[in-house]
């Protein structure tokens, strides 16, 4: 059974059906889900990667254990709204490419020492849920 706990420390109110279905259809049983912004998402990357500065989505694997989730995705309501303006296209829409990106993290794929599998699995998941491609474009 699939289950997304989710702390949305915001006021966008966003359906989480298609979530569920990336989940299910990864194989993932189990995620955290956090939807906040600028100023706690910049405090989690500092004290998480060193790095003094917001940004967009954080992807944090659990130890591949029973019963423990996959892991954390923290992904930051400022970035979608400043992404939407920038791109032209919703903010469910925005939601969904940071979620897919976060997602793919926690199974693994790390587009900084991979040799492209990260981009390649997100234009397919891109493709397959008719996203934009506003995410294949600005990480081109």
């Amino acid at each position: 059974m699939l289950n997304i706990v989710f702390e949305n420390n915001t006021d966008f109110d966003i359906d989480l059906k298609l979530a569920h279905t990336i989940c299910q259809d990864l194989q993932i049983a189990e995620i955290e889900l956090i939807l906040t912004n600028n100023d706690e998402i910049h405090e989690i990357n500092l004290a998480t990667r060193g790095k003094d500065s917001p940004t967009d989505v954080l992807s944090f694997p659990y130890e591949n254990m029973p019963n423990v989730p996959l892991g954390s995705i923290v992904i930051s309501y400022d970035y979608i709204v400043k992404y939407t303006q920038q791109y032209l296209h919703s903010l469910e829409d925005e939601f969904y490419l940071l979620f897919i990106h976060g997602v793919l993290h926690l199974l693994g794929y790390d587009h900084e020492c991979d040799d492209g599998e990260h981009r390649q699995k997100e234009e397919e998941l891109i493709e397959k849920y008719n996203l934009p491609k506003s995410l294949i474009v600005r990480n081109s």
